[in-house]
């Protein structure tokens, strides 16, 4: 078992999440971030598991098209990014190498 620690820009791309799907209808944003939520604790038991994406190890969303993307370091878990994968895969990975 290891503590996840999500980093600013991670925690800044769940608000981006929750504002772009309140935008649609009021409270989708808000079970956006319960949703990412869950994920996040998900990833407490399964950190280390995920294959690596752009230098990253990945963990997909179980409900919406977003990835987590996150670092193991001994017990913690760095995630630094919550990123929505229809976005291009160029724009993903500048955010990334933006974030190490």
């Amino acid at each position: 078992m290891t503590v996840v620690v999500v980093l600013e820009d991670a925690a800044a791309d769940i608000e981006s999440g929750r504002q772009f799907y309140n935008s649609f209808e009021a409270e989708v944003g808000t079970y956006f971030v319960d949703s990412i939520f869950a994920d996040l604790e998900r990833l407490v038991n399964l950190a280390g598991i995920h294959p690596f994406h752009f230098g990253l190890r990945r963990m997909l969303c179980k409900r919406f098209p977003y990835a987590i993307y996150y670092e193991v370091e001994d017990e913690t878990t760095f995630v630094y990014a919550i990123l929505d994968l229809r976005r291009d895969p160029v724009w993903i990975r500048n955010q990334l190498a933006k974030r190490d």
